[in-house]
């Protein structure tokens, strides 16, 4: 293997690592779960496939694995992200009522009130 080759190999899997310790990081901090889980979902999948990238240019027989992995992890991690931005950002009940995530917790808009006779509310 030419030397520029294992450079940019061991390159990618470094700055791969890189990525994976700074999305870590944020993780100490006091903001929300959900924005900690993007930025560390953001940074593992970019770290991931940088170490996948510097896997497929140090042992290029196994590309059609390295290929698949590399696939599998943008649909993973994308849909993943989905997930998390609509469960951030709310959404419906099984009743269709508008249901909002706010610091883990479910709110209706009038929680502290029973729309029905008997029924709790969602405060938790």
């Amino acid at each position: 293997m030419p030397l520029m080759m294992t450079g940019l190999s061991y390159g990618c899997i470094g700055i791969g690592l890189w990525f994976w310790l700074w999305g870590t990081w944020p993780l100490l901090g006091d903001r929300s779960v959900l924005y900690k889980l993007h930025g560390l979902s953001v940074s593992d999948t970019l770290g991931s496939m940088l170490i996948i990238v510097g896997l497929l240019l140090k042992i290029p027989r196994e590309w059609p694995l390295l290929v698949l992995a590399l696939i599998s992890l943008a649909i993973w991690n994308t849909v993943l992200g989905y997930v998390l931005a609509y469960c951030s950002a709310g959404g419906t009940d099984s009743s269709g009522r508008t249901v909002t995530a706010s610091y883990g917790k479910l709110l209706t808009p009038n929680s502290s009130q029973s729309s029905k006779p008997g029924e709790m509310s969602h405060d938790g």
